[in-house]
């Protein structure tokens, strides 16, 4: 599963919907995200894409504290 968050909205993705594989790189992956999400990938440069023990992906801006 690939959870998105972009502008407010959270979204919950089947991987291969995205056409995502577990060897891609977070270039790749962020690309995938982008055209999924019908944006340029630029937009999501500063994003993070966290990857999680269970092997699900989440793709989020980078928090920033303090």
């Amino acid at each position: 599963m690939v959870h998105i968050r972009f502008e407010g909205r959270s979204v919950d993705v089947v991987e291969t919907q995205l056409g995502i594989t577990a060897s891609m790189n977070d270039v790749a992956v962020k690309q995938q995200v982008a055209r999924h999400l019908d944006i340029n990938s630029d937009r999501l440069s500063a994003y993070i894409v966290d990857r999680r023990p269970s092997g699900d992906l989440i793709v989020r801006p980078e928090a920033v504290y303090g």
